[in-house]
């Protein structure tokens, strides 16, 4: 059974990706803002993250906000903020590329401790509380239980903001193919997140994610059983911290994260930073 915070968020995040489904068949009428070089936003990304913050401040309107599109929203409390990624996969999403979702995180001073992501299109919905697992459609999951990169399957993603280091990334992922399966780019942090959670990836890693990318996916992955660091292997910043703009995460079960962290440092990679 769901605790009474998860069923608030999770009622949020169908809301939120009521909104993302309502407009699938009007993307060429939306529109569309570039934040940033190769970083865009919609029309949509706003409306679902409204509706979302809208439920989630009807049931606690103490707390605060961080969100990917309408930034910091102060709360009364100081302690507890929501930290919300409408629509994690916007280029997906624009393109028709059906791969993308909602993302939903508590914060409490800085550390996760629940967990919504919710796609839409497949209508999973991956749940997690501190010390209580994570679910995929209320099934408890697990990471996968390989021991080693050989054979494993990696999701990286290839940030704009991190586009001046992409040879070290690419010299990184050249070292990783010599005993992985094969490296995956999904275009959704979240989702990567999701699916190291309940085994459908053996790890991820990537720089220049931000809170909302990371936050809810994260925690799921621990609560499944894995581990998460950065690529020296030392914890993440706080969740609620925005001035952590180069945050870097690797995660995955606690060998092959291992594995991947070590592969990114021998590649160089790290020096970038």
């Amino acid at each position: 059974m769901l605790n009474p915070v998860v069923t608030v968020m999770v009622k949020a995040a169908r809301l939120g990706g009521n909104v993302l489904l309502r407009n699938i068949n009007r993307l060429d009428a939306l529109n569309v803002v570039q934040k940033d070089r190769l970083d865009y936003a919609s029309e949509v990304d706003a409306d679902a993250e409204k509706a979302v913050v809208k439920e989630l401040r009807r049931a606690y309107p103490d707390y605060g906000v961080i969100g990917e599109e309408g930034g910091t929203q102060a709360g009364r409390s100081g302690r507890y903020n929501w930290v919300i990624d409408p629509l994690d996969g916007t280029s997906n999403y624009l393109r028709g590329f059906p791969h993308y979702c909602v993302s939903l995180a508590l914060v409490d001073n800085g550390e996760p401790t629940d967990a919504v992501i919710f796609d839409p299109l497949r209508n999973e919905l991956f749940t997690a509380s501190r010390g209580a697992g994570a679910q995929l459609n209320e099934r408890k999951i697990r990471v996968t239980e390989r021991k080693e990169l050989a054979g494993a399957i990696v999701a990286t993603g290839f940030a704009p903001r991190e586009r001046a280091r992409a040879g070290a990334q690419l010299e990184a992922v050249r070292e990783l193919l010599v005993h992985a399966e094969d490296v995956r780019r999904t275009g959704s942090a979240a989702l990567d997140l999701a699916y190291v959670a309940c085994g459908r990836l053996d790890a991820y890693f990537e720089a220049g994610v931000k809170p909302w990318d990371i936050a809810a996916g994260a925690l799921l992955v621990r609560e499944a059983g894995g581990r998460v660091c950065d690529f020296r292997g030392a914890s993440l910043p706080r969740m609620d911290d925005k001035a952590a703009v180069s945050r870097q995460i690797v995660a995955g079960n606690i060998r092959v994260c291992e594995a991947v962290q070590k592969t990114i440092v021998s590649s160089g990679y790290t020096a970038a930073f």
